[in-house]
């Protein structure tokens, strides 16, 4: 078992201001499909949003989709999407003291952020914008209201594209991290059988948790530095920074995560 898994936004989505390569997403069809790979995206996008950068891209459907930053893990089979309700069970289950509305009460008055929209929220996502200059002063804040009390993650990342600061309150068993864990072992791989591939913030939790990690070119600095100070502190940890010398493609978004799957032997 192969298993290929990606974010979406600036890691195989050419939608950040690095210039990608033309071609590159039609050449990714093409191997995962020559290479019987198990393609699976990890992303904050929901599901909507998923099926709009398929149709926007081209960007084939992956055979899992995990969700809404890990809070929703969906299958795709004969052209069309089954919710995966065992994983529902499984966060209630392992985090019984997680409270979405709970949480929305405790952080209501904290200045500087912004309740995201509907859309954006499920019963296992609790979501908000962030004054990206003051995020430092107003995750202190929240720490002192929420850390520890909810079975919860606090998980913040920065678009750089649209200078937003980015909050996801989560239970702590329905990260990117961990719903990659639950998808493997039901498809019976072991983590080193699995190749993720990031690019921010919220990518910190499965690039450092024993799966075989690819950083796309394009990644966030600050990314990059955490991801190395980890591997400073263990060196068992396996994680590729894509370069831009392979194949004649550039390591920017798809084709970074090419890179690092020829790397892994994932393509050979």
């Amino acid at each position: 078992m192969k298993i290929l898994a990606t974010d979406l936004d600036r890691t195989l989505l050419p939608n950040g201001k690095w210039e990608g390569d033309g071609g590159a997403i039609e050449l990714f069809n093409a191997l995962t499909e020559k290479h019987d790979v198990l393609v699976v995206y990890v992303t904050g996008r929901n599901l909507k949003l998923t099926e709009d950068a398929i149709r926007e891209y081209g960007v084939r459907h992956p055979h899992v989709l995990i969700g809404d930053v890990g809070t929703t893990i969906r299958k795709y089979e004969q052209g069309g999407w089954r919710f995966d309700e065992g994983w529902v069970t499984h966060v209630k289950r392992v985090s019984p003291r997680w409270d979405a509305a709970r949480i929305k009460e405790a952080v209501f008055d904290v200045d500087g952020i912004k309740e995201q929209g509907s859309e954006h929220l499920n019963q296992f996502k609790q979501s908000y914008y962030v004054e990206h200059d003051r995020n430092d002063e107003i995750l202190k804040r929240i720490d002192t209201l929420v850390k520890g009390r909810f079975d919860e993650v606090i998980v913040y990342s920065f678009d750089s594209v649209d200078n937003k600061g980015l909050l996801d309150f989560l239970p702590n068993s329905a990260t990117k991290q961990t719903a990659l864990e639950y998808v493997a072992e039901e498809f019976g791989a072991e983590k080193g059988q699995v190749v993720f591939c990031g690019d921010s913030g919220n990518d910190i939790f499965p690039l450092t948790a024993g799966f075989c990690g690819v950083l796309v070119k394009n990644a966030d600095e600050q990314l990059v530095k955490n991801v190395k100070a980890v591997m400073d502190k263990n060196p068992n940890l396996k994680a590729y920074f894509a370069r831009g010398d392979c194949k004649g493609l550039n390591g920017y978004y798809t084709s970074g995560v090419i890179e690092g799957a020829y790397h892994y032997g994932i393509f050979q």
